[in-house]
């Protein structure tokens, strides 16, 4: 990837599609919670660091310290893996850091160009799983359970995730996947650089049990002070405290939760806040699908649901997309953009269809799923208004 990476990429909101495995449904309304049955959390390893040395491949082979300057009271941002070998780690002072490794070299953070690569990570990411909770510039819960029907296709698309990533940005990141956030989140950080952990659901609390308390999310400092004197070193033992001692060494409400997560009990879900701007419905297939006539009629079928909601809400569109998922996880769409808005189901139809055979033109191959989508809206009334 020589220098910078590609500006202008999709935008970051999303549309979650509420539907059972194998049947259709509309996306009608504003989202901004979902609960997924597979999540996975992806993190970037060493983002900063890495970044730096995609831009400067000198730099892989030496203690690299992304921070404030050392002389000073600043701080590190991130290491590469070699300083990390020195002991070097985030938040530590950039002081502490240069005694530690005299010969690390420290760069002073470029955010404006992390952010590129992010962005480009993310529309990479997005193009295999759809629906992100971004939590930071480098990492981020995905919906897993949105393209995956069991934990089996979920490593696939992890794996698939993770290639993707690399292959796009040279970036490599670590995946946990589980049934809940909590121990996604100490999964991704399991086998740190390039790893991959799947926990399968009833495995959370084992999973989570000999991991140090520190690691647990929402475990701070000041927790922290508490639970490491009584004993309580690891999440396991978080896990085995009694109601009374849990009370006397985290009061109110956040030892309930500290202790529910360190069981693997962690209702959560991706925290979602996206515009209306489309409508969109789906169809994934219990056998990959190749017939073009039988995909045809599939997206037809798909067109009738989308006009009757465009017309249930006075409304027209502007814009057709055609969907394809292919038996790898990839996903292709395909657009066109009219001069007037339609709703007209048989119109919707001819051109999702002609827009599936200019994609299967491009990319031959059974399809796992399908949708079709309409955006661009229009009311009615403000369509009549500005004919005026």
């Amino acid at each position: 990837m020589a220098g910078r990476v590609a500006r202008g990429l999709a935008n970051a909101a999303g549309y979650v599609t509420q539907r059972p495995p194998l049947s259709s449904a509309a996306v009608r309304t504003l989202v901004r919670v979902t609960v997924p049955g597979i999540v996975a959390h992806l993190d970037l390893d060493a983002f900063f660091a890495a970044v730096e040395e995609l831009e400067n491949p000198e730099l892989r082979t030496k203690p690299l310290v992304v921070g404030g300057d050392p002389r000073g009271r600043g701080v590190v941002a991130t290491a590469n893996y070699v300083a990390r070998g020195y002991g070097i780690h985030s938040a530590m002072s950039a002081a502490e850091a240069i005694r530690r490794c005299p010969q690390a070299v420290f760069v002073r953070p470029r955010h404006s160009l992390y952010r590129e690569y992010s962005q480009h990570v993310w529309s990479t990411v997005r193009g295999i799983v759809p629906t992100v909770e971004q939590t930071g510039i480098d990492e981020g819960y995905l919906d897993v359970g949105e393209v995956a029907r069991d934990f089996l296709e979920a490593r696939v698309v992890a794996e698939a995730v993770r290639t993707a990533v690399r292959a796009a940005t040279s970036l490599t990141c670590s995946l946990g996947v589980a049934p809940c956030k909590v121990a996604a989140k100490v999964g991704s950080d399991a086998r740190k650089p390039g790893g991959l952990v799947v926990v399968v659901p009833g495995q959370e609390a084992a999973f989570l049990a000999p991991y140090d308390v520190r690691r647990l999310p929402g475990v701070g400092p000041k927790a922290e002070e508490r639970l490491r004197p009584a004993g309580v070193d690891t999440v396991g033992r978080l896990a085995a405290l009694g109601d009374a001692e849990l009370r006397r060494l985290l009061p109110g409400s956040v030892g309930a939760v500290l202790r529910d997560r360190a069981r693997g009990i962690d209702p959560r879900g991706l925290e979602l806040d996206v515009e209306r701007i489309s409508i969109s419905v789906e169809n994934t297939f219990e056998r990959d699908l190749a017939d073009p006539e039988r995909l045809h009629d599939e997206l037809r079928g798909m067109a009738a649901e989308v006009a009757a909601s465009l017309q249930r809400s006075g409304q027209t569109a502007r814009t057709v997309t055609t969907k394809l998922r292919y038996a790898d996880f990839s996903i292709r769409s395909r657009s066109t953009s009219l001069d007037v808005g339609i709703d007209d189901a048989e119109q919707i139809g001819d051109l999702a269809c002609r827009l599936l055979d200019r994609g299967l033109r491009d990319r031959p191959g059974a399809l796992r799923l399908v949708g079709v989508g309409v955006s661009g809206l229009v009311a009615y009334r403000q369509l009549a208004l500005g004919s005026l």
